[in-house]
């Protein structure tokens, strides 16, 4: 791979930042829609309570997940400033300081999960009839995050100096293996849960491979991988750890207090938390497009803030909140509507399809708020701010939901009452947000930062 002309701190940014953007939509949405795939070949090929076992897995899976595509954000946000500030050393020791971390990381969170699944599950208030079906999967699951992190650290080196298609390549072949192994696994070789999890992880490593050996092969020399200099930059180490371990923990503080949310849906029968699992596939689908943008901010607000560029800074944070509200907004609504049809790919069972369209009829209609809190984040983070939003999503969407789950829902006592936690404590987060952003924003002027 030649150097790439990844100027960010020029052109139109209305028109880079939807190019910049598409690959990344499309590469999410191929790996949701292979997650779907193994919902809707477990439901429909194995049985719903199959289907309600991953699903029971979901909100767990989503911590470790969410922490580490919030820990790839970091590496992303550092990789984007010292590349729009011409530092090629930087930019190189960056990029071997993540892959060392990012390794580290997996295989620490593979030992964790393997040995805590069951506990943790058992915590949730899992159901007795779901419990071992989602034991089996977790354990297999988490033995893929080694691969999972490696393919976010490449991922967000990559976005960060400006190539998105190479991941969405690599991402479209791992899914197709992944659903060919589903099929394989559970359709002809009659497996289930373990089916699915198998196919997973075999996807995941293969996708990390990939991903690696395009860098290990790069013509770029500022993010060409060298054994020769892998190796913990104490220097790096500091930065990374400042800026990805709250970026981390903020993305995994959202799915953790959606734990709590998943133990809440646990207190309903099985039908219902197995038509929360299949409505929960249009989260997927809606977040993972507008993490897209949110993305795009940070690569954007990064680059144009190593360049000491305040207009383009603010500006690519009011496009990218456009176009992430817009998505939110079409993709929600679309989700809506064609409800009935979305959750029949998972499931045949009409109870559980009507027990589906209960979430979406709340969720649907609410996904555009986020936009405003997670395109605010992104944007701090950009700016190597990552600690205080941190600190405001504990308070706003982890202290707020649990408060909402033991009030309101204690209340009402209905699921409806449960979904509606999420816009409101995306109201509640993002209100905080703005003001620390133009607050931060405001600062870097004045110190000369930004000119």
């Amino acid at each position: 791979m030649r150097k790439i002309n990844s100027d960010m701190t020029s052109g139109n940014l209305w028109k880079q930042m939807i190019v910049f953007s598409l690959p990344l939509m499309f590469c999410n949405l191929l790996q949701v829609l292979f997650n779907m795939a193994d919902l809707a070949v477990v439901g429909r090929f194995s049985s719903s309570m199959a289907l309600g076992s991953v699903g029971s897995t979901s909100m767990l899976v989503n911590l470790f997940v969410g922490f580490l595509i919030g820990e790839a954000g970091g590496i992303n946000v550092l990789t984007a400033r010292a590349r729009g500030a011409k530092n090629s050393k930087d930019v190189s020791e960056t990029v071997h300081t993540a892959f060392v971390l990012s390794l580290i990381l997996g295989v620490f969170l593979a030992v964790f999960g393997f040995f805590f699944a069951k506990p943790i599950l058992v915590a949730m208030n899992t159901k007795a009839e779901l419990l071992d079906g989602a034991v089996v999967y977790l354990k297999i699951y988490m033995l893929g995050m080694p691969a999972l992190s490696i393919f976010n650290f490449g991922n967000a080196v990559l976005n960060a100096v400006g190539e998105t298609k190479k991941p969405l390549f690599y991402l479209f072949f791992a899914g197709v293996l992944n659903v060919a192994l589903n099929l394989i696994f559970v359709v002809v070789m009659g497996m289930s849960t373990e089916g699915v999890a198998l196919a997973t992880i075999i996807s995941q490593y293969t996708s990390a491979f990939l991903i690696v050996s395009e860098l290990v092969k790069s013509r770029d020399e500022e993010i060409k991988l060298c054994v020769s200099k892998l190796k913990a930059y104490k220097d790096k180490v500091k930065a990374l750890i400042a800026i990805c371990l709250p970026s981390g923990l903020q993305n995994a503080v959202f799915y953790f207090a959606n734990i709590f949310v998943q133990i809440g849906v646990n207190t309903f029968d099985a039908v219902m938390v197995s038509g929360n699992a299949a409505a929960g596939n249009a989260d997927g689908i809606v977040y993972d497009v507008m993490a897209a943008v949110y993305t795009a901010i940070s690569s954007f607000v990064g680059q144009n803030y190593g360049a000491g560029n305040k207009k383009r800074v603010i500006k690519s944070v009011y496009i990218g909140l456009v176009y992430s509200l817009a998505a939110g907004l079409v993709l929600g609504v679309g989700l809506y509507l064609a409800g009935e049809q979305f959750l029949s790919l998972f499931v045949k069972e009409p109870e559980v399809i009507a027990a589906g369209m209960k979430k979406l009829a709340v969720m649907g209609l609410t996904y555009w708020i986020s936009a405003f809190m997670d395109g605010t984040i992104a944007a701090c983070r950009g700016l190597g701010r990552s600690v205080v939003p941190m600190y405001a999503v504990i308070a706003g969407s982890c202290v707020f939901r649990l408060i909402w789950i033991y009030t309101v829902f204690s209340y009402f006592g209905t699921i409806e009452s449960l979904y509606l936690l999420y816009a409101a404590s995306w109201t509640i987060t993002a209100a905080f947000e703005i003001i620390y952003f133009v607050y931060i924003f405001r600062k870097e002027c004045k110190n000369g930062a930004l000119a």
